[in-house]
């Protein structure tokens, strides 16, 4: 009886462990994480200092992260209302970006993998868009070609958008009140929505 009761306690113990582990590094890179806004970013990740959970989320993911002094990258995967992004609705990002020598804004889909469409855009680069004259940046995403500085989302259901900022100062500083002011994330339509 004390040998069985040994044994339940290893595995429930093992189970809750493993568990917890599973939980932490598929919602993120653990602990250490800023925010701002929908966006998400952790600074540590790519450095030395990674805790346990970050190098076990990368490890999962097979994910090569920047390091802290080249840049840091910043996942959406929420609009400003907390609503999931869908790739099948308008989504508008705008307003200004953290200072950065140079960024890129990415759309994926829920697992990482680029979008194929038509056009054979998967992103922009600070390079390739147009800015508003006051320095602001209006960006529309949807399965719906437009003009001006669209991506497609391929009509995912899900999707998430990764922006990287090389040769930045943001992230030296680990704190969320330290977090920069991201552009906003905006759900304008869905086609099965009333309004």
């Amino acid at each position: 009886m004390r040998a069985f009761l040994f044994f339940l306690t290893l595995v429930v113990g093992a189970a809750v462990g493993l568990g917890l582990t599973w939980v932490t590094t598929v919602s993120g890179y653990g602990p250490g994480m800023i925010r701002s806004g929908p966006w998400e970013a952790w600074p540590k990740a790519g450095t030395e200092e990674a805790d346990p959970y970050a190098r076990a989320a990368l490890a999962r993911a097979g994910e090569l992260p920047l390091e802290l002094a080249d840049g840091l990258a910043f996942v959406a995967t929420k609009d400003d209302d907390g609503t999931a992004l869908d790739g099948r609705c308008d989504i508008r990002l705008s307003g200004t970006l953290p200072q950065a020598r140079f960024w890129t804004l990415t759309v994926t889909d829920s697992r990482g993998r680029l979008i194929d469409n038509a056009a054979g855009r998967t992103g922009f680069t600070s390079a390739e868009v147009v800015w508003n004259r006051d320095g602001t940046l209006d960006i529309e995403l949807g399965p719906r070609a437009r003009a001006g500085n669209w991506l497609p989302t391929g009509a995912r259901e899900r999707i998430e958008l990764t922006l990287r900022l090389y040769d930045t100062p943001v992230g030296l500083a680990s704190r969320t009140s330290d977090a920069p002011e991201m552009p906003s994330l905006v759900t304008q339509h869905c086609p099965w929505s009333k309004t």
